[in-house]
């Protein structure tokens, strides 16, 4: 009696080894994808902190007695879209800091509140930053 001889592949180690291929070329893709999701999540994140800093940095130039008249310009309490930045919409407030504290001396220290605002996946991200600004002298 003559056996058979087992060469070749039969239709189910095939079907195995698509399934297995298609399993691993999933995760390779869903693990790409999430990776460069997040890396563009950071890349937003960043330009919006970068951009309140120097948001903050230019009120910091300006002259303390300048700075509160600041407050009665609409540019600063409004949300605008930031220059050169598409997508990019900040909005600027300044308070006195004496309003919320009553040990502070009236038009003495001012509080800066920055907002930057982008959309990332269909949802809108805030980042905010804050500084507080005194007189000197």
């Amino acid at each position: 009696m003559k056996i058979k001889s087992e060469k070749g592949y039969t239709g189910v180690d095939i079907a195995i080894s698509i399934v297995v291929l298609f399993i691993f070329v999933s995760l390779i893709a869903i693990l790409s994808y999430n990776f460069n999701s997040s890396a563009k999540e950071m890349e937003l994140k960043s330009e919006a902190i970068a951009i309140a800093i120097d948001e903050i940095e230019a009120i910091k130039n300006i002259d303390f007695d300048e700075v509160k008249d600041l407050r009665n310009k609409a540019q600063y309490i409004t949300t605008q879209e930031v220059a050169g930045k598409q997508g990019f919409y900040k909005t600027v407030m300044i308070e006195d800091y004496a309003d919320n504290n009553p040990d502070i001396t009236p038009g003495l220290v001012k509080k800066v509140t920055v907002l930057i605002q982008y959309m990332f996946k269909g949802k809108e991200q805030t980042i905010e930053l804050s500084t507080i600004l005194s007189k000197e002298g």
